[in-house]
């Protein structure tokens, strides 16, 4: 069979020679689901977030750190079309100029939804700026991209596909190579009946953002050993990782403080002075965005669901493991900063003198936070008839773009 390269074709035409290929099912049979995603119900063709979380009180009647705290608010409300209409679209090539790489080139659902990098790559094949984030539990985010620029999830969006490092698209392109897609049409007729009732009606780019989001923010984790844990089962975490859990929530470690249950962050934007790899210039994070220059160095406050799937950690990736990421709290305010910087630390970063037994139990209980049972299944075929793109890396990637060799 004739193997075609996205790289060596238009993107539309590539797509469309693709579904008549041998051994490609006829991407025009595919049917959009009318169920909701796991811990969502069906109300009035709407899907409605369900979680135990919701029977608890809010976090300010709760406290910091309290096992049964509530959810912020959150978004949902699509129809199960939407969601499963963006998880096509998530995991299609067809969404980059180029069709080198899809949504799930750098959000990988089996790394966490992230990719392995310290420094994502894109179409560009450059390594980027910054560490591609964790997509669990967006539906409860408020702000987006590790410096905070983004206010909602479309906003964000229209970084990755139109960035020419990234997915190099734009807007225009999109909707021609979409709309030149006959099965893709027929998904989104599905997903919005009332507005392709005139034969003529297209593909329209609100819809794709629309569709993207709904999945994004279809991505729920909330039913890890910790939570198990918090709704009461005493026996789903071990005597260790409940040790790690109150050095978590001590007024000593204070990790509770900015990664506060249930979603384990506060979306703050901290500066705690994390190292860049060497070779690096200093990043200035959210100063720039924001313009605010005591947020110079400072970065959103990541979740800590389902950390241990998305090494390596920070930013930039600077630490390769857990531990050297928990052990980088204890060296010391402002330890790492580099000379010439004065950075306005955050105040939750001192000098905790934890030992190493402690620094041990905190890996423990952050390897409880894990939970994938919702975890979407990536499409036997796609829409485009393209082949989906699996980002890997091997060693040889994880010394170039993260720096693992020069780790502190």
């Amino acid at each position: 069979m004739t193997v075609l390269s996205p790289r060596l074709c238009s993107v539309m035409l590539c797509a469309l020679l693709m579904v008549g290929l041998p051994g490609h099912a006829n991407a025009t049979e595919i049917e959009l689901s009318g169920d909701c995603p796991p811990g969502f119900q069906l109300v009035s063709g709407r899907c409605e977030l369900r979680s135990l979380y919701q029977m608890y009180p809010s976090l300010e009647d709760a406290g910091v750190g309290g096992l049964k705290t509530g959810l912020p608010a959150y978004r949902d409300g699509y129809s199960p079309q939407q969601i499963d209409l963006g998880r096509y679209l998530f995991f299609d090539p067809v969404l980059s100029a180029d069709g080198s790489v899809s949504c799930a080139s750098c959000h990988q659902p089996d790394r966490g939804f992230s990719d392995g990098r310290g420094r994502s790559v894109g179409a560009s094949g450059k390594p980027l700026l910054r560490s591609a984030p964790t997509l669990w539990n967006l539906a409860f985010q408020q702000r987006f991209f590790w410096d905070a620029r983004a206010n909602s999830l479309e906003e964000q969006m229209l970084g990755p596909l139109y960035d020419e490092n990234e997915m190099a698209n734009t807007p225009e392109g999109l909707l021609r190579t979409l709309n030149g897609i006959p099965a893709y049409r027929k998904l989104f007729s599905q997903a919005w009946p009332e507005d392709f009732r005139l034969a003529d009606a297209t593909i329209r780019i609100d819809q794709v953002y629309t569709a993207l989001a709904a999945f994004e923010l279809s991505l729920i984790s909330l039913n890890s050993r910790y939570d198990q844990y918090a709704h009461g089962y005493a026996d789903a975490l071990t005597q260790p990782e409940k040790e790690g859990m109150n050095v978590f929530r001590s007024f000593v470690a204070r990790c509770a403080e900015c990664h506060t249950p249930p979603l384990f962050t506060n979306q703050q934007i901290a500066v705690i002075g994390t190292p860049d790899p060497q070779g690096m210039d200093f990043d200035p994070g959210a100063a720039g965005p924001l313009k605010e220059p005591t947020l110079r160095g400072g970065f959103k406050v990541p979740s800590l669901r389902n950390i241990a799937l998305t090494a390596p950690y920070m930013h930039s990736g600077r630490f390769a493991t857990l531990r050297e990421a928990v052990a980088f709290y204890t060296g010391g305010r402002g330890h790492a900063v580099p000379p010439g910087e004065n950075l306005k630390i955050h105040w939750h970063i001192w000098e905790p003198n934890l030992s190493d037994e402690e620094l041990d139990r905190l890996v423990d209980f952050l390897q409880t936070l894990t939970d994938e049972s919702f975890k979407p299944s990536e499409p036997a075929e796609l829409p485009s008839g393209m082949p989906a793109v699996h980002n890997e890396i091997d060693q040889q990637d994880l010394t170039t773009f993260n720096g693992a060799a020069d780790h502190e």
